[in-house]
């Protein structure tokens, strides 16, 4: 039992039991162990129904009882059948608490008991404490600083807030392209600057970092989503697909530059305006400015028509003025002059902007008059082609018999000659249509392989995430096993752990070899006593029958069949007493066991402290009941 007792005080500590290191028994189990270890099994099986158990007792006697019972039904209800209630708990059995603990031990969920594997060093330990802290802060809402309580002041920090700044970070990353491998590892380790050297505040560091990874995350998970439900249906590989996707985008994006750089009355007569993000941005600033300010790229001739203008207007001035003039009358000169200037220059630029109108207006009207010109023409055509029947019905009428005839005859031939096409399309026909019923049940069979092997593909996805995630678990136990076995005591080996285990099997087969030699034993002495039993009885009647032959002529015979009788009954009565004797010692060893048993059940102490509580709800009964007079 002292192997038993390990196995479930190790168990009971994984579940977080507070089993102290010298407890190693199940007898060195109080009644608040007990019902400490009992309920976080309980809370591990089914958390909605040990959620309400509490791991203490109460001090009152009354509360106890309640809580014992509870937990006691507790136990009922997840599957336990041996008899338990609460003197289970508070007057513990060491049979009944051991095979108890076996119980929930053994029906702890393999999967959810993650407590199970976890080691239970220092580090863990300090690693589940501040994920509890973590946890614990969370659940508490938040409060203003103006608000707070003394309550609040050890769970909200009172410090200073800092806002949500993000910055763009550069992080290395690996690349597959085996060309620039080592231009990329030398300028992350030369050039590239730390995370903490990258941002403009140092408060801003952790919020840019989860940021960062916020959109890696995000990232991954929509190209996962987008190749499960997009790409696996276009049957490319992941570079393929990449590679199509990135050159659509590329096309796109010059189609709306393009169409965005041409003029505005080209764009909206031959090319279709797009309504996208990018075509209304560029339009926005394209027309964010002046038509006048327009910086546009000129020919030569149109620089060289500038030029030779501004020339022109410069040295008009000086050709007008004469030279006798004074300098004051030639400034006013030339103001007049400019002004005119400017006047036929903005007359000329109201010219220009009127006969640009008029060319729209003459443009839109010729379109509209060409248009109806095309309109005009096809219902000329349709009209000649009118003409032409009804002139062609004309001159049939003359000869309406002979012609009724020949069109008779026209419409029998073409009856016939489509009657005869119709024959010759039945004979393509029919191979035609078994080629496509053919091709169809080929491409259906394709078909359904392809969505076949396509929830095979994504099924093996799954598969792959779940045992990456199982790789991922088992290589965290793995870790942590490492460690554990790392922080335990090297003085125990495993070749003493394997001896142990070995010694004990062996000395298992030993006691089922004894137990078995017993059992052959004693069926061979049993198939014995039945052997001479038998004889004994069949001896017996022969001899009396032939004793009783004699005696019937001899008077000594007769008085040996008497002593024969006496002698065969006086047998009968030992053989009877020996077995009675047997029956009595084996029931002195049960009763033997019964009072070692009930020795080992501590039941005086047991008794004592049923004594002692019961004098204790007495008192509380007295108490209550004082208190409800002087109420």
């Amino acid at each position: 039992m002292e192997e038993v007792d390990k196995i479930l005080i190790h168990a009971l500590r994984q579940v977080g039991t507070d089993v102290g290191e010298d407890v190693d028994s199940i007898k060195q189990f109080s009644s608040e162990l007990i019902v400490e270890a009992v309920v976080r099994c309980v809370r591990v099986i089914d958390p909605g129904l040990g959620g309400a158990l509490p791991t203490s007792l109460p001090p009152g006697m009354s509360a106890r009882f309640r809580v014992g019972m509870s937990l006691a039904q507790a136990c009922q209800d997840i599957g336990y059948k041996g008899e338990i209630g609460y003197q289970t708990f508070l007057y513990s059995n060491e049979s009944e608490i051991r095979s108890l603990l076996m119980f929930v031990v053994e029906k702890l969920p393999r999967e959810s008991a993650e407590s199970s594997d976890q080691p239970t060093g220092k580090s863990a330990v300090l690693q589940r404490a501040i994920a509890a802290a973590i946890k614990a802060q969370l659940a508490v809402s938040w409060v203003p600083p103006n608000c707070r309580l003394p309550l609040h002041c050890d769970t909200q920090n009172q410090g200073a807030s800092h806002s949500f700044c993000v910055q763009p970070l550069s992080l290395p990353h690996c690349t597959k392209d085996r060309k620039h491998l080592k231009e990329v590892k030398s300028y992350q380790r030369d050039v590239l600057p730390p995370v903490s050297a990258q941002v403009s505040s140092r408060v801003s560091t952790a919020a840019s970092l989860l940021e960062q990874h916020a959109a890696e995350l995000s990232a991954a998970q929509e190209w996962d989503s987008e190749w499960k439900s997009q790409g696996l249906l276009s049957r490319l590989t992941p570079q393929e697909y990449r590679l199509r996707k990135l050159t659509r985008l590329r096309k796109r994006i010059e189609e709306q530059l393009r169409s965005a750089a041409l003029p505005p009355h080209e764009s909206s007569s031959g090319v279709p305006r797009s309504t996208s993000d990018l075509s209304e941005l560029l339009h926005a600033f394209r027309g964010s400015a002046p038509s006048d300010h327009i910086l546009t790229k000129g020919s030569h001739f149109t620089h060289t028509q500038k030029f030779t203008f501004t020339q022109e207007t410069a040295a008009a001035p000086s050709s007008v003025l004469p030279g006798r003039q004074s300098e004051g009358d030639a400034q006013v000169g030339q103001q007049e002059e400019l002004a005119s200037l400017q006047q036929q220059f903005q007359q000329l630029c109201s010219d220009v902007e009127q006969l640009a109108a008029d060319m729209k207006h003459i443009s839109v009207t010729n379109a509209q008059v060409l248009d109806e010109l095309k309109q005009r023409e096809l219902g000329n055509a349709e009209n000649e082609e009118k003409i032409l029947v009804k002139k062609k019905s004309i001159d049939l009428l003359p000869d309406a018999d002979s012609n009724t005839l020949k069109l008779q005859s026209l419409v029998e031939a073409s009856a016939k000659r489509v009657v005869n096409l119709a024959a010759q399309w039945e004979k393509h026909r029919a191979p035609l249509i078994d080629e496509h019923r053919r091709l169809k049940e080929i491409c259906s069979s394709q078909d359904r392989e392809s969505s076949r092997k396509l929830s095979e593909i994504k099924s093996l996805h799954e598969k792959i995430r779940v045992s990456t995630e199982e790789a991922k678990k088992k290589e965290e136990t793995y870790k942590q096993l490492v460690t554990e076995i790392e922080s335990l005591p090297q003085d125990a080996s495993r070749s003493a752990y394997t001896q142990r285990i070995l010694e004990i099997v062996s000395n298992i087969k030993k006691q089922k070899e004894e137990i078995t030699k017993i059992l052959s034993d004693t069926k061979e002495l049993q198939k014995e006593i039945n052997s001479l039993t038998g004889k004994l009885d069949r001896t017996f009647a022969v001899t009396d029958e032939l004793v009783f032959k004699d005696a019937k002529k001899d008077e000594s015979v007769r008085k040996s069949y008497k002593y024969l009788a006496a002698l065969h009954e006086n047998c009968s009565q030992l053989i009877q007493t020996i077995e009675d004797t047997g029956t009595i010692l084996r029931e002195i060893r049960d009763l033997e066991e019964q009072i070692e048993t009930e020795n080992s059940n501590k039941s005086v102490a047991n008794l004592e402290r049923i004594l002692e509580d019961y004098k204790a709800i007495r008192h509380e009964n007295s108490a209550l009941a004082a208190k409800v007079r002087e109420g």
